[in-house]
């Protein structure tokens, strides 16, 4: 499938992996993207999933023939797209491998793939006829390795999992040619689950790529960027990665057996009284966290809570406040509610969690003895005030 000029996609789409990373649902499904820039020296940037190696190979004879590839361009060796190299060695023994030095170590570890190496550093150029290639290190977005490829030809970003987003693609991949709605959420909620923890990184690599002349984004996953959706595309990463939230609250609770569960309601009646419009209430025990945490990047404001269970905190609750914290979120308010039986520990240690994620502190921390009783609820529509007047304070 033609992309510009010489350029030419040869990915793939998975509709299969119910799990991204074994974590991340996939509705939609999610494509493994892959180009050919068949030049006077073919090169080809990236590879996909080795589950779909024949599917690949078939796409690219069909642009090449019997052609030989002559250079293997690897921007991302995370395996979903450097599965293949092994095999793409095997059928085309004479191409030259182009990395950078931590790729070349994880070609090695993973694949024990050695031969013929073009190293590049930053800035490193590579001309394959017509079109002139530039070579951009752009490490921990989201691996150490990760570097971007920019075709100064005809100004065509090969940006690896930059600006990528779940989603397979259907029968089209370039965006002004395929309806686009769902990509724009799931990019949301790809880059709080993949790339969240890597803001300052993000941050970097944009402001080193902020001055060329950009074209087309062709990323490793979702559909190929042009146009005006490429200031878009970048402005959501651009956000995302400086962890700016809109006004809104995200309600977070687990229960057992619906008593916490009133305790949540409660204060989203109150941030409604309050004139809060964007309320999104997850019982975590049955909305993946994939999707919370999506949310959670949305909205400024955390309300989270949950039952004591023995003698902790509710356990899908302690794993969503674990994937916060390893996402280094930045910047959001946040206030906590739990319950107990006959012994309180679940709103002390949401406490003690709040230390670690370091978010601003909103409200009293509402802690209930066994079931809903007119001085809890009264607590709770505190707190739910307590949140709408700090998300307020900020619209001056």
């Amino acid at each position: 499938m033609n992309i510009k000029g010489k350029v030419h996609y040869v990915g793939v789409n998975d509709r299969n992996k119910a799990l991204f990373e074994g974590l991340w649902p996939l509705p939609y499904g999610v494509s493994y993207n892959s180009y050919l820039i068949d030049d006077d020296m073919i090169a080809l940037v990236d590879t996909v999933d080795i589950c779909y190696f024949e599917v690949f190979l078939e796409k690219i004879k069909r642009v090449i023939g019997d052609k030989p590839i002559n250079y293997l361009i690897i921007n991302h060796m995370e395996p979903d797209h450097s599965g293949s190299i092994s095999l793409i060695k095997q059928h085309y023994p004479d191409i030259v491998i182009v990395g950078n030095k931590q790729t070349f170590g994880m070609i090695e570890g993973f694949y024990g793939v050695t031969g013929e190496r073009y190293l590049v550093g930053d800035g490193d150029f590579l001309a394959l006829g017509h079109h002139k290639l530039r070579f951009y290190l752009t490490p921990m977005v989201h691996w150490p390795e990760t570097m971007m490829t920019f075709d100064e030809t005809d100004g065509i970003l090969f940006s690896g999992d930059a600006f990528g987003c779940f989603g397979a693609l259907n029968g089209g991949v370039i965006d002004s040619k395929i309806n686009t709605d769902i990509y724009w959420k799931e990019m949301v909620r790809y880059y709080s689950n993949i790339v969240g923890k890597y803001g300052s990184p993000v941050q970097k690599a944009l402001q080193k790529l902020g001055g060329l002349p950009v074209s087309t984004i062709c990323s490793t996953h979702g559909p190929v960027w042009t146009g005006e959706n490429i200031p878009r595309v970048v402005g959501v990463y651009d956000k995302l990665s400086r962890y700016e939230a809109e006004e809104g609250v995200v309600i977070a609770y687990g229960s057992m057996y619906g008593n916490t569960e009133q305790m949540a309601e409660a204060i989203a009646e109150e941030l409604y009284e309050q004139g809060i419009k964007n309320i999104v209430i997850h019982n975590v025990s049955n909305t993946n966290h994939s999707y919370i945490l999506a949310d959670i990047f949305r909205y400024k404001g955390l309300i989270i809570g949950g039952p004591t269970y023995s003698n902790q905190i509710y356990p899908e609750v302690e794993a969503l406040l674990s994937k916060i914290a390893v996402r280094d979120v930045k910047g959001r308010y946040m206030g906590y509610f739990g319950s107990f039986c006959w012994a309180s520990a679940a709103v002390k240690r949401i406490g003690e969690y709040n230390e670690k994620l370091k978010f601003e502190l909103v409200g009293n921390p509402v802690d209930m003895k066994q079931g809903m009783k007119a001085d809890v609820y009264k607590m709770c529509r505190e707190l739910g005030k307590a949140m709408a007047d700090r998300l307020k304070a900020d619209r001056n």
